[in-house]
């Protein structure tokens, strides 16, 4: 357990500083290093999963402050998805590196990882906040220094903006529940159901936690910040983002607000629910006019993210099984999309859905089949991830747990199924453009030819010069590990990059293509794993 978190954090630490040192690690080593960290990680993650082992030491005494680490069925499916992702990251920045700082790049995504492994491995609150604050420094690196350069710098100030926000708050909530009740023990929090504060006191702390962790989740109208991180952020970035660090703000809530102070966020669900929602319609609404590829995707993860925070504000046990089994679904499409989407980019230089191209099912058929795979699990068609968290969710919220307004939570869950509509609506809005070559709507055939083939030769050389770019780095860090160059390419080569996914990409695609089919088709098994702990914390809530 301990090294699920040790060995991304230790390795990742290591290759950012190797990029300041006089000789830097070359690109083979730095990648083979990375590689296996997140593979060793994923290893020992998947022991602990089988192990279930508990550590519990004295960490600052003079705070009361433990090394409390334990897996239990709610934490277990979201330390499974982060190990995964954290590989296929890894093997996908190794397939499409950036230009310079390789070894900062690689380890800022294995730091990601390991913190946020921790984060569901903490059973202390304030080790939670400090894990939680570690991921969001590695993130921020890989918005500010890898993203877009266009819009990176505003974007990741937003990031920061938002997060210490969100982070302040959290942090006095966090405070505020552990002076009054003597512990940060998360386990005997919940078992205590805060009966050491009073209702009002729980109503504070709730208030403060779901401010500071809505604006992580994110729950609207704190949401602003996460459509221009995703667009600036590079694809392993946004990938992590919406795969692992929104999860963490969503099992915040269940921990924290949901276990910790049931009363108070009883009191504050309806408010809860009516946010939900409107970010499930507003994230919607903007999708059906967005056009950039990427930011739609980006604005669809608030919406799918509303339905989770409908169903964790609907309550009961059937509510927080909706939000544990959204999280993981939403982990997988998201991840899925921001894939193909970061190697649609790549290839388009660009994502403006209005520039007129050849569909996908022609041109890149693999891209193509997991775009169709991506967006279907979007919309939530049955039988794919999406479909049963939503429909539990719209369930959850027609018949709420007791204490909640039976009428406003009914019309939540129409208006929640109405965004169900909105996806459906935005998924065949993107097929059509991207998957069946629909184009630009209104624009004449002859200027569509005329776009596409001035695209196609600026993108010539484009790629041409970053291939030379590319071909001298290479060169340069096989020297710097001791390998002999082969010598320059011949004049006039041009390193194009394939047009269809193969490779790592291909790899990591089919991969996620078989995780949305499979939590689609089995949603039992996840729902089996956590049903036990969410039945013991919702029956010690409920005595």
């Amino acid at each position: 357990m301990v090294a699920a978190v040790l060995v991304p954090l230790v390795v990742g630490g290591a290759l950012v500083c190797s990029d300041r040192m006089p000789r830097p690690v070359g690109q083979r080593t730095a990648s083979a290093v990375a590689l296996a960290a997140a593979v060793a990680s994923a290893a020992c993650v998947g022991v602990t999963l089988v192990d279930r082992p508990v550590l519990d030491r004295p960490w600052v005494t003079a705070v009361g402050m433990r090394l409390n680490l334990g897996v239990d069925g709610i934490s277990a499916p979201l330390l499974a998805l982060t190990a995964a992702i954290g590989v296929l990251v890894v093997l996908y920045g190794i397939a499409r590196p950036p230009r310079a700082r390789y070894g900062t790049y690689l380890g800022c995504l294995l730091l990601v990882v390991g913190a946020a492994l921790l984060t569901f491995l903490a059973r202390d609150a304030v080790l939670f906040f400090l894990a939680f604050e570690i991921v969001l420094v590695p993130m921020w690196l890989l918005i500010k220094g890898f993203g877009d350069p266009a819009t990176r710098d505003a974007a990741a100030a937003r990031f920061v903006l938002y997060t210490v926000l969100g982070s302040t708050l959290m942090l006095v909530g966090i405070l505020a529940l552990t002076f009054a009740a003597g512990t940060a023990d998360l386990t005997e929090l919940a078992r205590t159901r805060g009966s050491a504060l009073g209702t009002t006191q729980q109503t504070i702390v709730a208030a403060l936690l779901l401010v500071g962790l809505g604006i992580k989740v994110p729950l609207f109208p704190f949401h602003s910040w996460l459509p221009a991180a995703h667009t600036a952020a590079p694809t392993t970035g946004s990938v992590l983002l919406a795969a692992v660090l929104l999860k963490m703000g969503t099992y915040g809530v269940v921990r924290l607000a949901v276990g910790a102070v049931p009363e108070g966020f009883a009191r504050l669900a309806p408010v809860v629910g009516v946010l939900a929602v409107v970010g499930i319609l507003w994230g919607g609404l903007v999708c059906l006019v967005e056009r950039s590829l990427k930011r739609l995707i980006a604005w669809s993860s608030v919406a799918h993210m509303g339905f989770v925070m409908l169903a964790l504000a609907a309550g009961g046990t059937l509510g927080v099984q909706a939000a544990l089994l959204g999280n993981i679904a939403h982990g997988v499409v998201s991840a899925l999309l921001f894939f193909v989407v970061g190697g649609l980019k790549d290839r388009w230089h660009g994502d403006d859905l209005d520039t007129a191209r050849e569909g996908l099912r022609d041109a890149r058929p693999r891209l193509g089949l997991a775009l169709v795979v991506g967006m279907a699990g979007s919309l939530a068609l049955p039988g794919l991830a999406t479909f049963w968290g939503e429909v539990l969710t719209i369930l959850a919220a027609w018949d709420p747990a007791p204490g909640r307004p039976e009428t406003l939570f009914a019309w939540l869950a129409v208006l929640a199924a109405l965004g169900g509509v909105l996806a459906a609506a935005y998924a065949l809005r993107v097929l059509r453009i991207v998957w069946a070559g629909g184009g630009a709507p209104g624009r004449p055939a002859d200027e569509r030819l005329r776009t596409d083939e001035t695209r196609v030769d600026v993108a010539r050389v484009d790629v041409a010069r970053a291939g030379a770019t590319r071909a001298d780095e290479t060169r340069d860090e096989s020297l710097a590990d001791g390998e002999t160059p082969a010598g320059d390419p011949p004049t006039g080569a041009v390193a194009v990059a394939s047009p269809d996914a193969v490779g790592a990409e291909w790899v990591v695609i089919t991969v996620l293509v078989v995780a949305v089919l499979a939590v689609g088709v089995l949603p039992t098994a996840l729902l089996a794993i956590s049903e036990p702990d969410v039945l013991r914390m919702l029956g010690e809530v409920a005595r």
